[in-house]
């Protein structure tokens, strides 16, 4: 029989809660035909993360997991529409853009964000595919630098892994940092939560198959499950049926951190958009996190970032 304890209830009745509160992302870009990028990506990653994706296409394209056969650029006009569209009726506080490859469509995507003012921009510079085929001429990159950056929160380094650059991994990281963005989080929190999301996509992508990856992979699971409830390793290892020291070692070798570091990095990360999104008082806050206090709440949170949750709160709510 399926028992529901009250905590469970709270916990999920506010993340309801902040999923109804967020605005959508806006996403700019392409589509890849494999999923394996562009615009499929974009809401698959987002939807990972809990939040929604709106999207302006920008082109099509013929292709498979062997390279780009065909283009189809999207007109500029219809591009503006989309945009258009999202933005006077959902008012996305946060954007992503990628792929453009023509003049008249960056005039469109620049022309809109500056009407429209939101108050994030992402850009992942997609400027060659992962086969290393030219996307877009020089001259409009050189364009693309000089119009579109200065309107950016944030410009996606591509991420290599060894010598050879994973398909689709800098458009998980904009994506990612849409997300904790769009949480409210501030720049360099959201660019390290990304950073700590695409390095589990880098070791899943790496084919693992050993004890270590399956058990880190499950200790995750387990995590986004049981957060509010456990923060202590020992719960985790006992449900893994592993020891302690042993998920250590995981953790450690998978990750490069310690369990303990993994689970109360993603209790503040939640506690951190609670208080940047939402009214709730203290007391609620630490009960629906499963703090045994607001007073523990404090003492933990003060502890990893140096400030308190009041003045945290203080510097991002209006």
């Amino acid at each position: 029989m399926l028992v529901i304890c009250p905590s469970m209830v709270v916990s999920i009745l506010f993340t309801s809660y902040l999923f109804l509160l967020m605005s959508p992302i806006l996403t700019i870009t392409g589509s890849d035909s494999t999923g394996l990028s562009g615009i499929q990506a974009d809401v698959r990653t987002m939807a990972s993360l809990g939040a929604t994706a709106a999207t302006a296409l920008t082109c099509l394209t013929v292709q498979t997991t062997l390279g780009i056969q065909e283009f189809f650029d999207v007109p500029a006009s219809i591009v503006e529409g989309q945009m258009e569209a999202i933005f006077n009726d959902v008012a996305p506080d946060v954007v992503k853009v990628g792929l453009i490859r023509s003049q008249a469509v960056l005039n469109a995507v620049v022309d809109s964000l500056q009407r429209h003012r939101p108050r994030h921009v992402v850009y992942d510079p997609v400027f060659l595919s992962s086969r290393g085929e030219a996307l877009v001429p020089l001259s409009l990159r050189q364009m693309i630098v000089e119009r579109l950056l200065p309107l950016c929160t944030y410009v996606v380094e591509q991420r290599q892994q060894g010598h050879t650059p994973m398909h689709g991994l800098s458009n998980a990281m904009a994506s990612a940092v849409c997300v904790f963005l769009n949480q409210g989080q501030p720049l360099p929190l959201a660019i390290a939560h990304a950073n700590d999301y695409v390095d589990t996509l880098v070791v899943r992508s790496m084919g693992l198959t050993s004890r270590s990856s399956m058990l880190y992979n499950d200790f995750l699971s387990q995590l986004s499950s049981h957060l509010y409830a456990h923060s202590d390793v020992a719960y985790y290892a006992s449900r893994l049926n592993v020891s302690t020291r042993y998920l250590g070692q995981v953790c450690r070798r998978v990750a490069g951190k310690a369990p303990k570091t993994i689970i109360d990095e993603q209790l503040l990360r939640q506690t951190q958009v609670q208080l940047a999104t939402t009214q709730q008082s203290m007391q609620q806050i630490a009960a629906a996190l499963g703090y045994s206090s607001q007073a523990h709440l404090t003492k933990f949170f003060k502890k990893m970032t140096g400030t308190t949750p009041s003045q945290y709160r203080k510097e991002r709510l209006p």
